[in-house]
């Protein structure tokens, strides 16, 4: 059984993008990443009983400058994540909506390290203007295959990612994983962050020419048997 974390806030909703997407028990969810295409709708998210909760759009605008967009089931886009191009580590900011002004911004991630194969993922909420300590943080090993998302520099777990890989799900091109997001944990804004690592682990991939270093792993492949 997974380990419960310490309660946050005494307990109290941890609503990141919105309240409507926390929940007073665990939620489970299955994400799947049709990893043969590279068109709009490339990630589909759903709960445990197939309905889906969330889309991915994918906006290219250049090489350096990429965009995606958070759907619901319905098709309202909830978040915009735009990549910040020519920073010293791969940096994300996700607003509001389909917004990407500066007062809809709602949070920011970066990564620790970019060469560490045990990466961390630092994530500022937009009040966080000094960045000095983060609000949340990634960690996660390629060698084992499984990401733990923390609340601050605490040891309160508030999701973990795990495989959820068949034989079928190869023959068909994608990749399934499950997610584990924790009670009064806002479940949208884990699924961006999980966005904002696939594409994060993309980019190492391309620019390390998809060698043979875990470093540049797809995060499919972080995830596969």
């Amino acid at each position: 059984m997974a380990q419960q974390p310490s309660l946050i806030g005494g307990g109290a909703a941890v609503a990141v993008i919105s309240p409507q997407y926390c929940c007073p028990y665990p939620v489970d969810l299955a994400i799947v990443r049709k990893v043969m295409t590279i068109t709009d709708g490339n990630f589909v998210v759903t709960d445990t009983n197939g309905n889906i909760l969330f889309k991915v759009k994918g906006v290219f605008l250049t090489f350096i400058h990429q965009r995606r967009v958070l759907l619901d089931g319905a098709g309202n886009p909830i978040v915009t994540l735009r990549e910040k191009a020519m920073t010293a580590h791969h940096r994300w900011q996700v607003f509001r909506g389909e917004s990407t002004e500066p007062q809809d911004l709602i949070f920011s991630a970066k990564t620790s390290s970019v060469w560490n194969v045990r990466t961390k993922l630092d994530v500022f909420l937009a009040n966080n203007t000094k960045e000095d300590v983060c609000d949340f943080r990634v960690k996660g090993s390629w060698f084992e295959r499984s990401c733990t998302i923390y609340a601050g520099e605490s040891s309160a777990i508030i999701a973990q990612m795990h495989k959820k890989h068949t034989v079928q799900s190869i023959l068909i091109g994608k990749d399934n994983f499950a997610v584990t997001v924790y009670p009064n944990i806002d479940y949208a804004f884990i699924v961006a962050l999980i966005v904002i690592l696939d594409e994060i682990n993309h980019a190492s991939s391309s620019s390390t020419g998809g060698g043979g270093a875990d470093v540049g792993a797809d995060f499919g492949a972080m995830f596969s048997g």
